[in-house]
């Protein structure tokens, strides 16, 4: 079960988890022909970040595809240029297992010392893991617990190009909330929640970073699958428009993406 894809900063390689195989597939762009298969011990993995700077890859532990049970709580650590494992992190403070279920993970664009961010999908929190140089390793730190603020579900990390904005998509109950980390990228300071749809999930913004398109629709279960998609206005950060076509049509839209003349890659 084929889940994320990324490339490297110089867009010659690609990576691609496998969430029923727990493998990392690396390919070359040019030629699109596997170059390696990394084995994982931590199984489902889903989110998937790459840093060249320091060598590593980082890869989330979440849930089986078929039932969303045995959620895991690891983040696997991998060096890039060898593909071999060399760790793990667990995201949560509780007893194991904690089964918080680590969904995405996402370096934060240009920070220095480098820092990732990890959403746990059943934690209902928001982790950091700085770089520490000194042991070659993260330092992983709770950095929002969004039960103090009545959302579940955190799913995606999206970053404004300036870097001074993160945006985090929580599903049930569906809302956008902004963050500002223009002070530190590893200590992120709530500003507002705008309810969106159940089910939220992607989101995708304009280049100009005038609006946010966000898809209603995670599952087919109850709260979950709205089905349209909300236009946020970002520079007065309020809810502007719905978008109900597919949804009147009986559709559940599962991802969002704007044509390459408007779309911004949003850090990923």
């Amino acid at each position: 079960m084929g889940e994320d894809v990324i490339f490297s900063e110089d867009n010659s390689t690609w990576y691609l988890t496998c969430m029923g195989s727990h493998k990392v597939i690396v390919g070359s762009v040019k030629t699109d022909q596997i170059k390696q298969i990394i084995d994982l011990p931590a199984i489902y993995p889903h989110g998937l970040s790459v840093h060249s700077g320091i060598d590593r890859i980082l890869t989330t532990s979440t849930v089986r595809a078929s039932d969303l049970g045995d959620p895991g709580e690891l983040i696997t650590v991998i060096q890039k240029s060898t593909g071999k494992v060399i760790g793990s992190i667990k995201v949560s403070n509780k007893a194991s297992p904690s089964s918080v279920a680590p969904v995405e993970v996402l370096f934060v664009p240009g920070a220095s010392p480098p820092v990732a961010y990890v959403t746990n999908m059943f934690g209902g929190s928001l982790w950091t893991l700085p770089w520490n140089a000194s042991t070659q390793n993260f330092d992983a730190a709770e950095a929002f617990d969004f039960g103090t603020i009545k959302a579940g579900v955190p799913l995606e990390i999206y970053f404004n190009d300036p870097v001074t904005r993160m945006y985090v998509t929580t599903a049930k109950p569906g809302h956008m909330h902004i963050f500002d980390i223009s002070g530190a990228p590893a200590k992120p300071k709530f500003l507002k929640s705008l309810a969106t749809g159940e089910g939220v999930h992607h989101t995708a913004f304009t280049k100009d970073w005038k609006l946010a398109f966000v898809q209603n629709t995670l599952l087919n279960l109850p709260g979950m699958s709205e089905g349209n998609v909300t236009v946020i206005d970002l520079e007065t950060q309020k809810v502007v428009a719905q978008i109900d076509t597919l949804q009147k049509a009986g559709y559940n839209p599962n991802l969002i993406v704007l044509l390459p003349e408007w779309n911004s890659l949003a850090g990923h």
